[in-house]
């Protein structure tokens, strides 16, 4: 890397101000010492004047200039729009040279990831999957406990991930590429094969739901299990219709490991450790995991190195879900085909900067419907 490539900054390109572009996103540019917001796209006017008038960003786009913004303004686009457009906007930036940055989950199908891949790769620009937590102290240290083996041989694991979700949320919304377990599910599954570095061979899963409006598209709530190899398992519960929960277990033969919460980006992630019937009690601060994700990827770019997490990475969680579905709709368990093996994260990437402060949302509701 040459000295103007350090001093340089990744200008980077908003796409959609929803909730978690504001929440998090937006802020986390403060933080972000190798990245520049220099472009929102959103078809909100209020959004655009308002939110480019906070952050100081004076090119702003509705959906229908998306080409414009990428012509020359911008080095890397940050993807937050629902689920089913990740694959257009993808696409669109890769065949105009310009890095993407896209939330999980990648896409909704197999083969809408596969064309982000392809895409990207032929136009020669980066792609990274938005997993925050392969950047988060608490679980990359998990991580390293589970590979260090103080637990023993990592024989299973179990979550629960639960959130109540409002009847208007883009998340129950199965045209947008809403559901439980693109949702919440996919951080379970996330955390299983990275815990376990390794992918699963077969998965069965069952769903259940309240007679309410708001679950007439997609359900409240899957249970799930996933046969890792070597006989291990992984076991978790995800719903739209319940109290908050975002906790997770490993367990060895020799001890075992909780994060209670596990998931959480706004608070303190805790570490409940057992060896021998003796409990050990870490708490991580909150770190800006947003900002870490930001950084990362823009060092990515600057010093052409490729992402983790990559397309591959999305695209095997996809691939999951989709065979967790299969499962509902037969009642059998479902084996996988072969999942690409790839670089599985580990505290080597752990990024630290501290948490933002809450900001005022414009036009924008957190999943529970909270403005």
């Amino acid at each position: 890397m040459t000295a103007s490539d350090e001093k340089r900054k990744i200008r980077y390109a908003v796409v959609g101000l929803g909730w978690i572009s504001q929440v998090a996103v937006l802020p986390a540019f403060a933080n972000a010492e190798n990245a520049e917001l220099v472009a929102l796209v959103s078809d909100d006017p209020t959004k655009r004047e308002d939110l480019g008038k906070k952050y100081q960003v004076q090119k702003t786009y509705s959906y229908a200039e998306y080409d414009r913004c990428l012509d020359g303004e911008v080095d890397a686009v940050y993807i937050g729009l629902p689920n089913h457009l990740h694959r257009e906007y993808t696409v669109r930036a890769a065949q105009a040279g310009v890095h993407v940055l896209c939330e999980k989950p990648m896409a909704v199908t197999e083969q809408d990831c596969e064309a982000m891949i392809v895409a990207c790769q032929d136009n020669n620009v980066k792609l990274m999957i938005a997993y925050r937590l392969h950047f988060e102290p608490a679980n990359m240290q998990a991580v390293e406990i589970v590979k260090s083996g103080e637990i023993g041989e990592p024989r299973f694991f179990s979550s629960v991930f639960t959130q109540q979700v409002e009847a208007a949320n883009v998340r129950v919304k199965k045209a947008l590429g809403g559901g439980v377990l693109d949702d919440m599910g996919i951080y379970c599954i996330n955390a299983a094969r990275y815990l376990f570095q390794d992918e699963p061979v077969e998965v069965f899963a069952i769903s259940a739901s309240k007679p309410e409006s708001r679950f007439q598209e997609v359900a409240e709530m899957h249970s799930v299990i996933l046969r890792f190899p070597e006989d291990r398992l992984a076991t978790f519960t995800c719903s739209f219709g319940a109290a908050p929960v975002a906790n997770y277990q490993i367990v060895g033969t020799k001890g075992d490991l909780r994060l209670d919460p596990g998931y959480d980006f706004q608070g303190a992630l805790t570490h409940y450790l057992t060896i021998d019937g003796k409990t050990q009690e870490r708490t991580f601060l909150p770190t800006d995991q947003f900002a870490a994700e930001l950084i990362y990827f823009a060092d990515c770019i600057l010093q052409n190195k490729d992402p983790e997490p990559s397309g591959i990475e999305g695209l095997n969680d996809i691939r999951i879900i989709r065979a967790l579905d299969r499962a509902v709709e037969t009642g059998s368990p479902v084996k996988l085909g072969k999942l690409e093996k790839q670089q599985h994260p580990s505290a080597a990437q752990i990024i630290e900067r501290p948490p933002i402060q809450q900001p005022e949302l414009i036009h924008a509701a957190d999943p529970s419907g909270k403005s």
